[in-house]
């Protein structure tokens, strides 16, 4: 594909569509560090990979018993679009045990993943041309989502002297001329969760401006300090909240592409139709996967969650006797986000040359939003030795910088 998004056929030139050649917004994804730590895996150099958050261990035999039990009893058919009813009743329950918000099974649409629950909910939120608000730092496909639903993006700055949590007149700046609101805690990239007077801010703003609130809740059970709360649950926001979650992070399902939308049973039913002409539903022995995945209780997401509040307690140990970085609060998820200025490098140059002398790879915090230049994001997603290890080496580098 040519840049323009452009392709030529037999002599002809054919011109893709604007929404498809503009996903990544005609520039760099900021994934060069990431891409090119693969490339020196495949050349079989021994690189050390904190980049993405896929964990350590794979989906619990005991869930794979359940897919293949489903697909070898014949549930291998088409399935119900917005999920199947049993698998619908316990997303609501769980979504209303950690949360305290009543919820039922048509307030859920069962979709292919995490990531296709937030294409759903923006092209549910905006029209073409609307503008869309994202909390910068940010998860980065964020952008994308908002493009490829036609949408124009505009970033909400923070600062890393407020760990990263929005402020109410950037927020209410920005909100004049938007449509939507994407908010994610426990956040990715930065580790924080965002604390009730903080989502009390975001809900009025929401209000004030009219604005529809996507909450990405993906890393609800992994909260290490404070506690989850979903902003669907405030006054006035469950008829302007659309809820965004998965089995990825909570059950280690990430290959299993099964999430889900929860908001106002009318708003859910209309995005059903998306789902429709889009997926046409998720397999039927997936969904009765993470039924029974669910069934397990929160004691089994527990058990999936500790191995990360280890890391992270580990991960605080190490880093409170150096003053070369400065550790972001590490209140949830499974990432650490490091303040690297002291070094006087970018988060780029700090991740690059960590990667050429440690053989270490890490995110920069370019990657994700301007606010977060200056900063590396380090996934705890390898093993207790191995990662304290890795982590002691990239505290002595940074220290000889």
């Amino acid at each position: 594909m040519m840049p323009s998004g452009k392709l030529n056929t037999e002599g002809r030139t054919m011109k893709l569509s604007n929404r498809i050649a503009n996903i990544n917004g005609g520039g760099s994804d900021g994934w060069e560090v990431f891409l090119r730590a693969r490339e020196m895996i495949g050349a079989g150099q021994p690189v050390i990979e904190l980049t993405i958050g896929e964990h350590d261990i794979k989906t619990d035999p005991i869930i794979i018993d359940a897919m293949f039990a489903s697909a070898k009893s014949g549930n291998t058919t088409y399935s119900a679009v917005p999920g199947s009813p049993a698998l619908r009743a316990e997303i609501a329950a769980r979504y209303q045990r950690l949360t305290g918000v009543e919820t039922k099974a048509g307030n859920v649409l069962v979709t292919s993943g995490g990531q296709a629950a937030l294409f759903s909910a923006h092209l549910a939120a905006l029209n073409p041309g609307d503008t869309g608000l994202i909390c910068d730092p940010y998860y980065a496909t964020y952008p994308g989502v908002l493009r490829a639903a036609g949408a124009e993006v505009q970033m909400v700055p923070t600062r890393s002297s407020d760990n990263f949590l929005p402020q109410r007149g950037a927020l209410a700046a920005a909100a004049k001329n938007a449509k939507s609101l994407l908010i994610n805690s426990p956040n990715n990239p930065t580790g924080v969760v965002y604390p009730l007077e903080t989502m009390q801010m975001i809900a009025d703003v929401c209000i004030g401006h009219d604005l529809w609130l996507i909450s990405d809740e993906v890393y609800d059970s992994q909260i290490w300090q404070g506690a989850h709360i979903s902003p669907r649950g405030l006054p006035g926001m469950a008829e302007r909240t659309l809820v965004v979650g998965s089995m990825s992070k909570s059950h280690a399902m990430t290959g299993s592409r099964i999430g889900w939308i929860i908001g106002p049973e009318e708003i859910i039913d209309q995005i059903m139709n998306l789902s429709t002409v889009n997926a046409y539903g998720v397999p039927g022995f997936i969904q009765d996967a993470a039924e029974f995945a669910l069934k397990q209780g929160p004691e089994f997401e527990a058990k999936i969650a500790d191995v990360f509040r280890r890391r992270t307690e580990m991960s605080q140990e190490i880093l409170q006797k150096t003053n070369a970085l400065r550790l972001i609060p590490a209140q949830g998820a499974m990432y650490l986000m490091l303040d690297v200025r002291n070094t006087g490098m970018s988060g780029e140059q700090f991740a690059n040359k960590l990667l050429d002398e440690e053989l270490i790879a890490v995110m920069p915090g370019e990657s994700f939003g301007n606010s977060a230049a200056g900063h590396v994001r380090v996934a705890m997603t390898i093993a207790d030795a191995p990662f304290v290890k890795a982590l002691k080496r990239l505290v002595d580098f940074a220290e000889r910088q």
